[in-house]
């Protein structure tokens, strides 16, 4: 009889990438996806499913992997639930906490940073005690410095090394993206060093982090950065200038908020025999569509999201009655 590998899926899907993460039943990463969302969820929870099948596949034959659990995670978290069928789904300051606990148990402040927004969680004996997030300005995020190595002519891989090359800093206006920039050209106009003015701009993600996300939190150590932005060298080390302590960069920083969603799925589940509900990696197959209408019920109008699979409404949200609710397997 052949043996069967228990593993749980986690998947977060963000407004710039789409993660998903399989795990074993000790917690080991078997596979790990990143992929753009390009403002297409469906597709892109599709496409990060297929690509995690076929990194496990390498691993062993189809039917030698059990799927007991699937958590969801990130702004399309209902979503995902219902493309993939999902046991678990979680806000991600619960995701990325948790994450963070699995790898430093002891962590006291996490800073993450993402494509479009960023979070600050601080943990007091293993438990979330505060948090705060960033969903107004994209100032400081992946999509940010992406356009401004965009600008410069280099490969977003390179600007973290070269700001750390840097021997006398600029001071760049980090407050708004439109600033920044602007002050960004207005300092190589004068004739400045690259490298001073990407360690100038790394400072000033910090400090606009720091003075916005962070603002009156207390930070500790130990101190975990994850989200996109953590590649980067410069950042980081901005932040360990900035705050006089070390910052530790997980090895899966890029994936922490799947990785907690699999985690809670494989807690979820560990005490069950009940079927997953995932729906199956030929769920990468379905024939997905959203669409939406305003309910004249009452003077709410709410706006009603129906999701069909194969031409059939399997899920509703949207009504505050919860009128309309409809979610099927």
């Amino acid at each position: 009889m052949q043996h069967l590998t228990d593993i749980y899926l986690g998947i977060d899907v963000g407004s710039v990438s789409t993660n998903v993460v399989a795990i074993d039943s000790t917690g080991n990463v078997l596979s790990s996806v990143y992929t753009r969302t390009r403002g297409q969820p469906i597709q892109a929870i599709q496409r990060g499913l297929a690509e995690c099948a076929e990194q496990l596949f390498l691993l062993g034959p189809p039917d030698s992997f059990n799927v007991r659990g699937v958590g969801t995670t990130g702004s399309a978290r209902q979503l995902a639930s219902v493309v993939a069928g999902a046991d678990v789904v979680k806000n991600e300051i619960t995701a990325h906490a948790v994450a963070a606990s699995h790898f430093i148990p002891d962590v006291s402040t996490i800073i993450e940073i993402g494509g479009q927004d960023s979070k600050i969680i601080i943990l007091r004996g293993g438990i979330v005690s505060d948090f705060a997030m960033n969903t107004v300005c994209a100032a400081g995020t992946g999509s940010f410095l992406d356009q401004q190595a965009s600008r410069l002519g280099m490969a977003i891989e390179d600007f973290g090394p070269i700001a750390l090359k840097s021997k006398n800093p600029v001071r760049i206006a980090g407050r708004c993206t439109v600033f920044a920039e602007s002050d960004m050209i207005h300092k190589q106009q004068m004739g400045h060093a690259i490298e001073d003015i990407l360690a100038g701009l790394c400072e000033a993600i910090v400090r606009n982090y720091l003075n916005n996300v962070g603002r009156g939190k207390d930070i500790q150590p130990p101190l975990v950065f994850q989200g996109g932005v953590a590649a980067n060298v410069g950042v980081r080390a901005a932040f360990e200038k900035a705050l006089g302590m070390k910052v530790t960069v997980p090895e899966h920083f890029a994936v922490m908020g799947a990785l907690g969603a699999a985690l809670l799925a494989a807690e979820e589940r560990e005490h069950t025999d009940k079927p997953s509900a995932f729906l199956g990696f030929q769920a990468t197959e379905f024939n997905y569509e959203a669409r939406s209408f305003e309910c004249d019920h009452c003077p709410n109008t709410c706006e009603i999201v129906e999701i069909l699979r194969e031409g059939s409404v399997v899920a509703r949200w949207g009504s505050r009655c919860l009128r309309w609710e409809v979610r099927t397997s």
